[in-house]
């Protein structure tokens, strides 16, 4: 059974700052490409960042620069620090884990709000 509980969302101002949290309980974390999606309201779900079992990342053109994906294996745990945030980063941020690259597995999603 593997869960994912985000935490770390939240209403901040233009140009703050957030961190997202997401905690897994997943055999063998290490083997696992983590990841963050968004969905705003009207819009589909799309990819904000990744992060590979070896530490490679990748992230949308639209957040390059300004969002940091990191993992800490000890902890189980998958990171996304947000600066610079933009109104049009408003979205319920979701948890992604790709078991063995062969089953999604998804968080309950967090909120984000960024107040112009």
């Amino acid at each position: 059974q593997v869960q994912l509980v985000e935490s770390g969302g939240g209403l901040v101002q233009t140009g703050g700052s957030l961190r997202l949290s997401c905690a897994a309980s997943v055999s063998m974390f290490t083997s696992h490409t983590m990841g963050w999606y968004r969905q705003g309201q009207g819009k589909q779900r799309e990819l904000v960042a990744g992060i590979s079992s070896g530490g490679s990342t990748n992230y949308a053109d639209s957040v390059k620069g300004r969002f940091t994906i990191s993992r800490d294996n000890a902890k189980n745990t998958v990171y996304l620090q947000m600066n610079s945030l933009k109104p049009e980063d408003t979205a319920v941020y979701y948890c992604n884990l790709k078991y063995f690259g062969i089953r999604d597995y998804w968080g309950q999603g967090t909120q984000v709000t960024v107040s112009s």
